[in-house]
């Protein structure tokens, strides 16, 4: 019987004969792979296994076989056993249950994001400072029959982060997932006209608020060794444009912040990921100084746009981490 390629990974494709597949499960398959081409597979390469092979019956005719047959010699199990967690990570993660807090969830792509956690099943704290936006927004999805908790917070507050967690902590025990959605920016943004009371209030909402959730929800997910923190910053944060010194400046810090958590709390399980969206329209484009056209914001990504993609990396196995990720209007 003709061999059948049953795994991909850098180095090229491996194959096995297709009489041998048969004997083995998935994971068992990618495992006796690197056990067989210990030379073509590196202990730290990704190897995707096919989850379906396609091969000849006894009749003679072609059909389509999931690998469920005994179990593989203890040698290959133990090498399943090392690669299990490797196999299907394409395979979302379900959130259901999961707590989401949601900084700045009264507009734009917090607001989105809030409603896809609760459409998914999680258990969303919404705050913001602005009530009868968080309301209306737990009114909408009660026409849907979800619920959600709503807080009153200022993310420019130190002392408002603390009692946000405590209160969501206080309330179910737990917090999995924040993702921080505030944002801000000015019509006077240009240096001969920004004042240092307008470069404050910027660096407040959009760098300093990230910090005080953070540092806030950061003890108890080293408690619980898991926890992801999502942050929504800007292309502005990458490359210069003529966004402004005071914003370019916070979304380049958030990027900062962001990859310095990754990196000291990894171990603690915690991840981060740091959103850069381009052009969104959101309430942000009327604090520009001159009005875009309506054609220019007909091409612009739309909050919920960048919301499913948050909800994406939420539901990642948290084996994974995507450390940052740019998003552009295709045809601006």
């Amino acid at each position: 019987m003709s061999s059948v390629a049953i795994a991909a990974t850098t180095s090229g494709t491996i194959f096995i004969p297709s009489e041998e597949c048969s004997r083995l499960t998935i994971a068992a398959i990618a495992a006796d792979t690197w056990k067989r081409f210990p030379s073509a597979i590196g202990e730290q390469e990704h190897v995707s296994t096919v989850a379906k092979i396609r091969h000849a019956d006894t009749a003679g005719a072609a059909r389509t076989s999931r690998f469920a047959a005994p179990a593989a010699s203890p040698a290959t199990a133990a090498y399943a056993s090392k690669f299990n967690r490797r196999v299907n990570i394409s395979m979302p993660a379900s959130i259901h249950g999961q707590v989401v807090l949601v900084v700045g969830a009264s507009s734009g792509i917090g607001r989105s994001a809030a409603a896809l956690f609760a459409r998914e099943g999680a258990r969303v704290v919404a705050a913001a400072r602005r009530q009868d936006r968080l309301q209306s927004l737990k009114d909408d999805l009660a026409t849907e029959h979800l619920d959600i908790t709503i807080r009153r917070a200022d993310a420019c507050s130190l002392e408002d982060m603390q009692h946000l967690t405590k209160e969501t902590l206080a309330e179910f025990e737990k917090i999995d997932i924040v993702l921080y959605a505030c944002g801000t920016n000015t019509p006077e943004r240009t240096m001969d006209r920004l004042q240092p009371g307008v470069w404050n209030s910027i660096l407040d909402t959009n760098l300093n608020g990230a910090f005080f959730v953070s540092h806030a929800v950061l003890p108890p997910m080293r408690a619980a060794q898991s926890g992801h923190l999502i942050y929504v910053s800007s292309m502005a944060g990458l490359m210069p444009d003529l966004s402004g010194a005071a914003y370019q400046a916070s979304k380049r810090g958030l990027l900062g912040l962001a990859h310095a958590i990754r990196l000291e709390e990894q171990r603690n399980g915690i991840r981060t990921c740091v959103v850069c969206p381009g052009l969104t329209n959101t309430e942000l484009v009327d604090k520009r100084p001159e009005k875009l056209a309506p054609e220019v914001l007909a091409k612009a990504l739309q909050p919920q746009d960048v919301a499913e993609t948050i909800l994406h990396i939420a539901k990642l196995p948290r084996w994974v981490a995507i450390p940052e990720i740019q998003m552009t209007p295709a045809e601006l």
